[in-house]
């Protein structure tokens, strides 16, 4: 019947994008855009950024072209310039305000125009990036409009996106352009870009430190309102004089009668503190940003890898978060929380989230849900002075945009060497890796780091090797003495770089082995004629898959010295087929089989 009907809301990804800084006014802009591709460069010369300059067609925002959910794909076809436009209106609740428009993420160099006039630039297909438009803005509708450029290189980070046609090995179509949430949040004169909290549960306390977009004009104060599920914890006043302030929040109190006064987060009580950051400047409300945190501490101790100050055993998985409709973007917010239910389904305990830095609410879930997470830089593939910078720049704005979320545990600027081929013998690429490193740890000195995850170490916290052998005889004798795989060229790679020792404290694991492939499962759709891969023989069976994979499993989980590792891999992704589950998220195999053989360590 008609009164019946539910309202449908055909915004694609309408929930709020970065649960860890909310705004309340906001406005999604997803949706359909017009959209133009710019095969012969001819855009800005012909004035199509300028208002009333049509495109001839249309994209649903924010998928890529590539991708089916965008209206225009499947594709795998290189157009290095494309255009996005649409007309919004502000809502009456935003207006008289500072406006901020938001990128999640566009891949991978934009200009971006609000009614004709330039807001800005940006490089970087990963990380996000926002400008203050309301100098911009006109009463009624306003029209934004991207250029794009997304360009085969490989001096960018592109992760798993081959640049070329097509499919090779292990690299995928690639994407282009608007690839996460596109919104607008509206703030005062004075407003916060970011709110880092720091948590110290040997202090009992975190540290808060807010930084503004310019140093405040008056007073301004800053209320900070910490609470555990809904219950008041704590309340501070505080003054801000500088752009940057760094305020110490004591974690010692009750929460309740019944609670201890401090919860710590960990994967079996993933305990998160919500904050509540309102600011003032004179008696006018100028921002205010909602943020959560959990008190935990990651570090390395001789050898082993310690939560909270008591050892763990990772147990993970690698997931590269590929969709067969939307590739790198989730196609929903339920689509993310089912590939974390899997993997935690499967009896891992983390995810070492492969060559993505991920939709923000991947994070979000797996801090909800208690679930470890390697966050790792997309690798760019030809060592330059160019590729230095971009990763770097990649790196940063990752670490900026995630250091909140207590899941992440470990940072992996390299994998497996890519785009520094030479860094065993190469004094400059080991200095990369060397730099990158101490990068990361002076921006967030509470996480791990993997320098170069694979082999060919420089400075790490994690002895990172991955081997594919495909039995347990050959896993037991690879690693039957840690001084031999550390100090000798293995059968695959050597461990460290030519110039590097290892320092004695790194924790051993194997972050890479397994990927079994089946010869019938996995396959869809264009990709059922083509020739596919896994590692080894594929398996005919599931027995036979069974067979292969409790043997690889218990050889890594016997080799004494190693504290976890890393199976590959979660999901089937285009011509790879060893994943646990089809790319629509159908398990190949018993589940709670392989949870068994994973927990019995």
């Amino acid at each position: 019947m008609e009164d019946m009907k539910k309202t449908v809301d055909l915004t694609p990804r309408p929930e709020y994008p970065r649960p860890d800084f909310v705004r309340e006014d906001w406005m999604n802009l997803n949706g359909t855009w017009a959209f133009a591709f710019d095969d012969e460069n001819v855009g800005l010369s012909e004035g199509w950024q300028m208002p009333g300059e049509p495109l001839d067609g249309q994209i649903v925002v924010p998928f890529a072209y590539q991708t089916k959910l965008s209206g225009i794909g499947p594709t795998d076809a290189i157009h290095p310039v494309i255009w996005y436009k649409r007309t919004f209106v502000l809502p009456e609740n935003m207006r008289e305000k500072r406006i901020l428009l938001r990128f999640g993420a566009v891949d991978y160099a934009c200009s971006v125009y609000v009614n004709g006039h330039k807001a800005g630039d940006h490089v970087g297909g990963y990380i996000p990036f926002a400008f203050e438009i309301s100098g911009l803005l006109e009463e009624g509708e306003n029209e934004i409009c991207l250029r794009v450029e997304d360009e085969p290189d490989v001096t960018q980070p592109r992760g798993k996106q081959y640049w070329q046609k097509g499919l090779m090995g292990c690299w995928y179509t690639p994407v282009s352009g608007i690839w996460q949430t596109v919104y607008l949040e509206a703030v005062g004169e004075t407003w916060m870009k970011s709110i880092h909290i720091t948590p110290d549960i040997d202090r009992r306390e975190a540290r808060v430190e807010i930084s503004l977009n310019r140093t405040p004009v008056a007073a301004c104060e800053a209320k900070l309102e910490v609470s555990y599920e809904g219950q008041p914890v704590q309340t501070l006043c505080v003054s801000l004089r500088e752009r940057i302030t760094t305020i110490p929040v004591n974690m010692n109190v009750r929460v309740s009668p019944e609670l201890d006064g401090m919860l710590t987060w960990s994967p079996s009580n993933p305990c998160l503190y919500d904050l509540k950051v309102t600011l003032t400047e004179g008696a006018v409300k100028e921002d205010c940003v909602s943020t959560y945190f959990g008190m935990r501490k990651v570090e390395v101790k001789e050898g082993r890898v310690y939560l909270n100050n008591c050892p763990i055993y990772q147990r993970l998985i690698l997931d590269q978060g590929y969709w067969p409709d939307s590739l790198i973007t989730p196609p929903s917010d339920e689509a993310i929380r089912k590939d974390i239910q899997l993997t935690l389904d499967f009896g891992y305990n983390g995810a070492r989230k492969h060559q993505k830095v991920e939709d923000p609410r991947y994070y979000y879930w797996a801090d909800k849900m208690g679930l470890l997470v390697w966050g790792e830089v997309p690798s760019a593939y030809l060592f330059c002075d160019e590729e230095i910078r971009n990763v770097a720049d990649t790196l940063q704005g990752f670490i900026d945009r995630d250091f909140n979320h207590p899941s992440i545990i470990c940072w992996v600027p390299l994998n497996e060497s890519w785009g520094v081929r030479e860094i065993y013998t190469d004094a400059r690429q080991q200095a990369m890796g060397r730099m990158l490193y101490h990068m990361t740890k002076a921006m967030d000195g509470t996480r791990l780091c993997s320098a170069n995850d694979g082999w060919e170490q420089t400075t790490t916290d994690i002895c990172a090797l991955h081997d594919y052998a495909d039995k347990k005889e050959i896993i037991d004798a690879h690693f039957a003495s840690r001084e031999e795989v550390e100090t000798h060229a293995c059968d695959w790679r050597p461990c460290y770089a030519q110039s590097e020792q290892p320092r004695g404290t790194e924790a051993f694991m194997v972050t890479e082995y397994g990927g079994i492939a089946f010869t019938n499962i996995g396959l869809q759709g264009k990709l059922e004629n083509m020739e596919t891969w896994g590692y080894h023989d594929k398996v005919t069976d599931e027995e036979a898959f069974f067979q292969r994979f409790e043997g690889v499993t218990k050889g890594v989980q016997e080799i004494p010295y190693c504290q976890g590792f890393c199976y590959t891999q979660l999901t089937d992704v285009m011509q790879e087929v060893n994943g646990l589950v089809t790319p629509d998220r159908k398990p190949k195999m018993d589940v709670e089989r392989v949870r068994k053989i994973n927990t019995a360590r």
